[in-house]
């Protein structure tokens, strides 16, 4: 199995909602985030039958509302969390080798304020994050004059002269679980988004486990193990689904994002240090915007789509136009994101100091149930694997010459570039190349569209293409053909869903162009209307 092309594979039919899961499986993951995916694409590598269940859709809450960062954590040093700034530095490279098209690296720049920390405070710092895990292709941190011989000097205020810059990774967070998933279907996993786990109880040595369809159908399976990895709901999915007590509550830590037109032409973000100890993000978003962020806010529950309120707006835009020359005002704002961080409650009164690490906690009596605590967007790989190391050991091998952990030199759906370049092992310079392939053989299709595809899919984007086209254009910029593909293969199931997390499109089309493509969704969707139990992101527009 470890040798399936991440681009040649089987059919990931996403089909329609209610679609039924298989009767039995080896195991049943409850949750379609970044680790409910990637868990059940390690185990379907390893020959587990697996099924995952989404009570929404995938990415549809906090894997697809992050800071977009592939990144090691740097502020997590000052609270000396080395053990999980060396793990995530470690996987950085991992990631990125495995899905091109979906990360980037990128020059951070720190402006340095001596009324803050110190620079060599800030030195010692940045060594320990150039060297905690080996790098091969990020380079190293430096010190950096900013002003007319930086351009990232040229938006900031005049006192900021001297600044960092160090390397992390972005990532297209959405993309990256709906790329797990497509792998995880592809190796025999069965995914059904829009349908919740309500009900789960061992009975000789297996879960019998009730689940409840969108169109309020119910239907029972057997697993032989489970897996919550439920997110900001997995201590509520083992009270009321499994009927545990004494569960520890997790900490819910709501971090608000806000989206501008770009302030700034050049490729370098920043990593902002504010006066209450917090950081601030501004980073390049979809090419004609920055990005912003993010909040640490406590909050009490996971119900309904969590909002951006007033102070969380006037911190983000007083905390970077602390930084900006121009400032950043509450009327800039044309897109803004929350979502809710399920993090391990180290019982810290700070929220931006909770640990963002992870913990497994297997209870292997009977029928094994594996619930996931905490973690984040960079560890999520090592969270699965691990994960699935300590089911092979309760479930034992699904066969005979199974195969062992595998995915840390795997391509991910759309990564493998090999059957369009030559590929020299470089993830950036292969990228570029890929990009001129493309254009090649998309010459009539507009660069800056192209570009969205090739990030978008990848290798996987000649999917889109029947007859060596996109098919038909419904409006600027997006074409029947590659609709069709989010429909059938990749589980988008209302047009919010490939609005919003299959891609940004929604932050750049028209009122106009949106209901021209709702319209012509409904119509594909036949009986089926276009909504979905979760609240429309575009009710984060002002």
């Amino acid at each position: 199995m470890n040798g399936v092309d991440g681009d040649a594979r089987g059919d990931t039919s996403a089909g329609a909602d209610g679609a039924s899961a298989p009767a039995q499986c080896d195991v049943l993951v409850v949750g379609g985030g970044i680790n409910g995916a990637g868990i059940a694409r390690d185990l379907s590598g390893r020959g587990f039958r697996v099924v995952l269940c989404e009570q929404d859709d995938l990415a549809g809450h906090t894997s697809s509302s992050s800071t977009k960062l592939i990144h090691g954590g740097l502020r997590y040093l000052e609270h000396r969390e080395f053990g999980l700034v060396r793990k995530a530095l470690a996987e950085r490279e991992v990631l990125l080798r495995s899905a091109p098209h979906l990360m980037r690296p990128l020059r951070f720049v720190m402006p340095h304020d001596p009324a803050m920390r110190p620079a060599w405070m800030i030195r010692v710092g940045l060594f320990l994050y150039d060297h905690l895990a080996h790098r091969a292709l990020l380079p190293g941190s430096r010190a950096v004059r900013l002003g007319a011989s930086h351009p990232a000097g040229a938006t900031l205020k005049a006192q900021f002269t001297r600044g960092f810059e160090y390397s992390d990774v972005w990532v297209d967070d959405a993309r990256l679980v709906v790329a797990n998933a497509m792998d995880a279907a592809a190796r025999g996993a069965t995914i059904v988004t829009r349908c919740a786990v309500v009900a789960a109880a061992a009975e000789d040595g297996a879960w019998q486990v009730q689940v409840r369809h969108a169109d309020g159908r119910t239907q029972r399976l057997r697993a032989r193990a489970l897996v919550n990895a439920a997110g900001p709901w997995a201590d509520r999915f083992l009270r009321s689904a499994v009927g545990a007590r004494d569960v520890r509550p997790l900490r819910l830590v709501k971090g608000s994002h806000i989206v501008v037109p770009k302030l700034f032409d050049h490729p370098y973000p920043y990593f902002f240090q504010n006066p209450d100890g917090r950081i601030l993000f501004a980073i390049p978003y979809e090419e004609t915007f920055t990005l912003i962020g993010t909040t640490d806010v406590d909050t009490r529950g996971a119900d309904g789509a969590p909002a951006l309120d007033d102070d969380e707006l006037h911190y983000l835009c007083a905390a970077a136009s602390r930084w900006f020359a121009r400032p950043v005002v509450p009327a800039d704002v044309v897109w803004h994101y929350s979502g809710v961080r399920p993090l391990l409650d180290d019982e810290h009164g700070n929220p931006a100091a909770v640990t963002r690490d992870y913990r497994l906690a297997l209870d292997a009596e009977g029928a094994p149930l594996l619930t996931v605590w905490g973690g984040k967007l960079t560890t999520y790989r090592r969270l699965a694997e691990e994960a699935s190391d300590r089911l092979v050991a309760a479930l034992g091998p699904p066969h005979a010459g199974a195969a062992g952990p595998w995915t840390a030199h795997a391509a991910l759906p759309g990564g493998d570039l090999g059957g369009w370049i030559e590929t020299t092992g470089d993830p950036v310079r292969d990228f570029e190349t890929f990009e001129r392939a493309l254009a090649r053989a998309l010459p009539d299709v507009a660069p800056p569209v192209r570009h969205r595809l090739a990030r978008c899919y990848g290798a996987r984007v000649s999917l889109l293409l029947d007859g060596g086209t996109l098919g038909r254009e419904i409006v600027p910029g997006v074409h029947e053909h590659e609709l069709e593909h989010l429909r059938t293969h990749e589980w988008a199931h209302t047009l919010d869903d490939v609005l919003w997390r299959r891609t940004k499109l929604g932050l750049h089309l028209t009122a106009q162009q949106v209901a021209v493509l709702r319209s012509w969704w409904s119509m594909r969707d036949g009986a089926r209307a276009d909504g979905g139990t979760h609240p429309s992101p575009m009710d984060g527009r002002t």
